[in-house]
């Protein structure tokens, strides 16, 4: 068994040998964003992935995350260190499901999130995050039904922001920071005045979130960035204190870039167990075995690509 320091020395050895590259989610732990040629939120990472000349892409993230790779990348070999790391928002719903649900609204069309399974994805129209939720349903026709999946939070953000009266809403969460509340966030407002909030719109953890304030329920004004908008604004900001929503993960990133600046997690047990459950003996074994693939079907990566593909359109 190798010392916990020489790990990251022996995996940046492999990946030469094997021509890899390492993708690192944001909520990864520090170690691993550390060792990776990427960090980001999960479509950034899966297109940055089909952009290089690897043969093999370890995604240290979840299994949905290594499924939009595979995806996306269909000539490449995609491993995930752990095959067990979920995602509890993506669990909430499965193709069966769908399927019953789609019956029910046959002339509906279906947005998923980001945060599904594959399968998912292929039995969808159109993919979404939740920066580009609101300009997706808006490309609908009014008078087209949606079927919304699979966040709730999310979805009733981006129904009240649409004005849409013709949506429908899947009633699933993610685990994290579905107790997120107004109260929490008043709380550490009035605490912290000095404070700007920074709200991370590509998580399923945040929507909770995104729908209080949406609501006018948070009495101060916050800031809506994807994850490099978020990374960019905390640099670009006079500011000195920001309260973070989202999983604590991120904050490594930030204060590795802004070693000056305060950064205060709304939660300090906002952390996705799952993301947690990738470590360096894990990249390791997994790089030196070429162990724990993730591979889509044909006939399900085409019709997923093409619901990704409809999102980038819009």
């Amino acid at each position: 068994m190798l010392e916990i320091e020489n790990y990251d020395v022996e995996i940046g050895q492999l990946k030469k040998e094997l021509n890899a590259v390492i993708l690192a989610h944001n909520y990864q732990n520090p170690e691993i964003q550390d060792i990776a040629d990427f960090v980001g939120d999960s479509l950034a990472l899966s297109r940055a992935a089909a952009g290089t000349d690897a043969d093999l892409i370890v995604f240290c993230g979840v299994h949905f995350m290594a499924e939009t790779a595979a995806i996306l990348c269909p000539e490449k070999t995609v491993l995930i260190p752990d095959p067990q790391a979920g995602c509890s928002l993506a669990s909430t719903i499965n193709p069966e499901e769908l399927i019953m649900w789609k019956s029910k609204h046959p002339e509906a069309v279906v947005i998923s999130y980001v945060n599904t399974s594959a399968e998912i994805k292929a039995l969808s129209d159109y993919c979404c995050t939740s920066s580009n939720a609101v300009e997706i349903t808006n490309s609908i026709p009014t008078d087209k039904e949606i079927l919304f999946l699979p966040d709730m939070f999310l979805g009733s953000y981006v129904a009240k922001q649409t004005s849409r009266k013709n949506m429908h809403i899947w009633p699933g969460e993610c685990h994290v920071h579905a107790g997120m509340t107004p109260h929490d966030i008043n709380r550490y407002l009035d605490a912290k005045s000095d404070a700007e909030l920074l709200i991370h719109p590509e998580c399923g953890c945040t929507t909770s979130t995104l729908y209080h304030y949406g609501e006018g329920d948070i009495n101060k004004s916050c800031h809506v960035l994807s994850t490099e908008g978020m990374i960019k604004y905390a640099s670009s900001s006079h500011s000195k204190k920001f309260i973070v929503a989202t999983e604590i993960g991120i904050l490594h990133r930030m204060k590795n870039q802004n070693p000056d600046k305060t950064f205060i997690p709304l939660k300090e047990d906002a952390i996705c167990k799952y993301m947690k459950m990738i470590t360096l003996e894990k990249v390791y074994h997994s790089l030196r075995k070429k162990v724990h693939v993730v591979s889509v079907p044909d006939r399900v990566r085409s019709k997923a690509r093409l619901a990704i593909e409809r999102m980038l359109a819009v």
